[in-house]
């Protein structure tokens, strides 16, 4: 089911903004969100390192409920082994003061004892989009410590709107199907991708790029356009993708998947006519593995 874009019933464009609270354990995120009867709340969860994609999924928050609450929290279960987890970066002085630049009403910064206390013993094992053949191939454990720790955040915060970027596609999708599985009653908030000027879309990750990686990751959403255009006219889709993938490839890139997807259920297509169709890439070059994705 696509996100809706209604605003929460209960909105109120002169709801007063409080000061932005930092909150660390759930105690004090109880007690803050206790004090919220007949405030709608929206939840921006994050794992830090805020970009401009981040604070423009805080300002739809914004839009659409009467308090915000951003968390930033690290997530260790959706990192392998052989990931980035103890490098990923962590800019805690810089997102703070750009949250509260947008008048965040509470920061939800819990720790990794918080998340998962001893004897912690539970997780989710998502189906569906989260089998679909695309991140799931090249990183089988994420969308399970996704599912983990969105669902908590959910249980945690009780908002009444979630929101999440769609650059991370497949786990908009895979975050859809969990609330709807498990009758979590926040709404799913999918908020456009966000991109450089030269159509690189926004990721902390990209701070990993050399001056050289960087010129070339604007290849990605090139080709993308580029495919999409060409499946619009109605030629053939194996072969538009795999010329794709030759052309990201001479960029300097190590292609993992050029798909096109049905764009709710990201089963296979063989034409246009099968659609709606998304466009879907995941490249490394360098040590940096990007993703983006374009609806055709």
């Amino acid at each position: 089911m696509p996100p809706r874009s209604d605003p929460v019933p209960g909105k109120s464009s002169k709801a007063p903004i409080a000061k932005t609270q930092i909150l660390r354990t759930l105690p004090a995120l109880r007690r803050w969100r206790a004090g919220l009867r007949g405030r709608s709340v929206a939840l921006v969860p994050t794992m830090g390192a805020l970009h401009d994609g981040h604070l423009t999924l805080v300002r739809y928050a914004r839009r659409k409920c009467d308090r915000v609450v951003v968390s930033i929290f690290v997530n260790p279960t959706q990192f392998a082994p052989h990931e980035d987890f103890g490098s990923y970066p962590r800019t805690w002085d810089a997102d703070l003061a750009a949250l509260k630049a947008l008048n965040v009403d509470a920061v939800w910064a819990p720790n990794v004892a918080t998340m998962y206390p001893e004897g912690f013993a539970t997780k989710i094992a998502p189906g569906g989009p989260a089998l679909a053949g695309l991140e799931d191939k090249f990183r089988p454990h994420f969308f399970g410590g996704v599912c983990t720790v969105v669902a908590k955040l959910l249980l945690q915060v009780q908002p009444d709107i979630a929101t999440f970027g769609e650059k991370d596609y497949q786990q908009l999708k895979v975050v859809t199907a969990m609330a709807r599985d498990l009758d979590i009653a926040t709404r799913i908030a999918g908020v456009p991708t966000v991109r450089e000027k030269d159509g690189l879309a926004m990721s902390s990750r990209n701070a990993y790029l050399s001056p050289e990686e960087r010129a070339a990751a604007s290849t990605l959403h090139r080709m993308l356009k580029a495919c999409a255009i060409r499946l619009k006219k109605a030629e053939p889709v194996a072969q538009t993708l795999i010329e794709g993938e030759a052309e990201i490839e001479q960029a300097g890139f190590a292609v993992d998947y050029l798909e096109a997807r049905h764009a709710e259920t990201l089963a296979r297509i063989a034409s246009i006519k099968d659609g709606p169709v998304r466009l879907l890439v995941a490249a490394k070059i360098g040590r940096t593995r990007l993703i983006d994705n374009i609806a055709v």
